[in-house]
């Protein structure tokens, strides 16, 4: 989460240094970011993972189906509808996925259960949510937040898919090859939106720095996180989810330069720490 929180800001920063506007060009940086980390770790994975590849192609739809849904329509609803509302309001909305799943979780896992440590956790973090935004204004719906709550249920959908997947294949293969297949789909995508490739690719120390920080972060955190998926209820890991932006106002502060030291900033960290850790308190036999 805290890697993942460091995106948003590292994501902007390249924004500014490689000056990319419009959609066609943010869907190709995005492409050309996946793209490499897919390379990365399909290549680290292929090294490391004897025989990770094995049936590969018995689970090629439940890997594509998680580059689908997590990388391609994820990112393309996220950064279209960002262009579209205020990024205040875009850490409330994108919880909406996760809530329904700790929610309904059971419909899709026998092993998840609704349990009064999950409720708990769940309030608190979306509380937590909810602090961060105060006084962000009055929550009104157009198109751009429902691209934002569909890029939510996208990372439910990608979860659900990648859970079952990893049943019989290695969390290093499942990244980098949907990691792979989705970069080079936004890429094409990207291009064909009037996206110029060479506008992308760093030419100067400031970008290869910050497109360097992406990609490592971006490469841990994702690779870290399907490792988690194949051992843990999903349940849990969306109720630590709920840090991320909290990871991203410290980082944005960090980076951006952005005022966080607010009294609502404080009241998130404690109701989302709070919230993690009852969410993950076990009962003692």
């Amino acid at each position: 989460m805290l890697l993942w929180g460091l995106l948003f800001p590292l994501v902007k920063l390249g924004y500014s240094v490689f000056g990319i506007e419009g959609v066609g060009s943010i869907l190709t940086f995005a492409g050309l970011r996946f793209t490499v980390c897919g390379v990365l770790i399909t290549a680290f994975a292929a090294l490391k993972c004897k025989g990770g590849f094995k049936g590969l192609g018995k689970n090629i739809a439940g890997i594509l189906g998680a580059g689908l849904f997590s990388i391609i329509l994820h990112y393309a609803c996220t950064y279209t509808g960002l262009s579209l509302t205020e990024g205040g309001k875009t850490a409330i909305i994108k919880q909406i996925g996760a809530v329904l799943y700790i929610c309904f979780g059971a419909l899709f896992f026998k092993e998840e259960r609704l349990t009064i440590q999950k409720i708990g956790g769940l309030l608190l973090g979306i509380l937590g949510i909810l602090a961060i935004n105060f006084g962000s204004g009055k929550l009104t719906f157009g198109v751009g937040d429902w691209l934002i709550i569909g890029a939510s249920f996208c990372t439910v959908f990608a979860n659900v898919i990648s859970k079952k997947t990893l049943s019989n294949t290695e969390p290093l293969v499942l990244t980098g090859v949907s990691q792979l297949f989705g970069g080079v789909v936004l890429l094409a995508v990207g291009l064909i939106a009037g996206g110029d490739i060479v506008t992308v690719v760093p030419k100067t120390l400031p970008q290869a720095c910050v497109f360097v920080g992406i990609i490592a972060a971006s490469v841990v955190s994702y690779s870290l996180w399907y490792l988690l998926v194949q051992k843990e209820n999903l349940s849990k890991l969306f109720i630590i989810k709920f840090s991320e932006p909290l990871f991203a106002a410290v980082f944005g502060w960090l980076i951006g330069g952005e005022n966080i030291w607010q009294l609502n900033y404080l009241v998130a960290f404690v109701l989302i720490s709070l919230g993690i850790t009852v969410a993950n308190i076990k009962k003692k036999a």
